[in-house]
């Protein structure tokens, strides 16, 4: 996030909680079964947790899930639970006071924490995962206290590879920490065991070898897992995007708006996913970051 933030968007271009449901029912009948509500943050969307009860009385829907930085998680916890979510990932890439500030430009690590043990107090929800985002000469120091949450809790701590989705527009090849330059930094103080990879998982997921908690590592940069990728992502104001990376998106909102049946949605998105890209490209000569940020992009 850029240190002057990012413009916000008009109430109106945002799609509604019922074009919402509309579009889950409508990708649920065409075979999606899960569901990830991510950001941006989702929890400063005033009332989210009543979206979450929409969604998950939606039928055929197996999973519904949360991406969120924890910030109002305390607050929220409970009412998410009696909504129906079912998995939450948290985004921690610090577990320094100092350090976490100087990452979210907010004193909020203490705040963070106390929403994670407030979500964790209802077991229904599981399991809970923190992210964190690994970044060259920042997240070496964090790879084994990282490690000793995991040990000490049950979370799943999981690194993230820094890609080139961050508004500053500072990502280069040599600000990425790999997987496997963590993993070995782990390694060599706690030896890890890999667990067998679920088929388009994107974490290579890894148990301590004496049993003591699992930590897993997403490595979109070094180990892309473009080849059985089966997600797609809509945007907050109603854009389909079939990568991460894409270039192009396609508008749903405004046919909906406009009055277009479900049949019609369906063929564009199809025709969407026709066109879903092979590969991202990312690190390789003529790459092209897109102009959306992850901060301008909701689940």
């Amino acid at each position: 996030m850029p240190a002057d933030g990012l413009p916000w968007l008009e109430r109106s271009a945002l799609l509604t909680f019922e074009e919402i449901e509309r579009l889950v029912r409508l990708f649920v009948a065409m075979g999606i079964e899960d569901v990830r509500l991510t950001g941006g943050e989702p929890l400063v969307r005033r009332d989210f947790p009543r979206l979450v009860s929409m969604l998950s009385r939606v039928d055929r829907l197996q999973d519904l899930s949360l991406t969120t930085n924890g910030y109002l998680l305390e607050r929220d916890a409970a009412a998410l639970v009696d909504a129906g979510i079912q998995r939450v990932n948290v985004s921690i890439d610090s577990l320094q006071r100092d350090r976490f500030f100087q990452i979210t430009r907010r004193d909020s690590l203490p705040q963070v924490l106390r929403g994670l043990e407030a979500l964790a107090s209802h077991p229904e929800v599981h399991p809970i995962k923190v992210n964190a985002v690994a970044m060259r000469g920042f997240t070496e120091e964090e790879a084994i206290p990282f490690a000793e949450f995991a040990r000490s809790t049950a979370f799943q701590v999981r690194f993230i590879e820094f890609m080139p989705l961050d508004g500053d527009h500072n990502w280069t090849p040599d600000a990425v920490l790999t997987g496997d330059e963590l993993r070995q930094i782990i390694h060599a103080v706690y030896p890890l065991e890999e667990l067998p990879r679920e088929p388009s998982a994107t974490a290579r997921v890894y148990r301590f070898a004496d049993g003591g908690g699992e930590i897993g590592f997403i490595n979109p940069v070094s180990e892309p897992f473009c080849a059985d990728c089966n997600r797609v992502r809509l945007t907050a104001e109603g854009k389909l995007r079939t990568c991460l990376f894409s270039m192009h998106e396609t508008d749903l909102r405004e046919p909906m708006r406009s009055g277009a049946s479900d049949a019609e949605l369906e063929t564009a998105i199809r025709d969407a996913v026709w066109r879903k890209e092979l590969k991202h490209h990312v690190g390789e000569p003529g790459f092209r970051q897109p102009p959306r940020t992850m901060s301008a992009i909701g689940g």
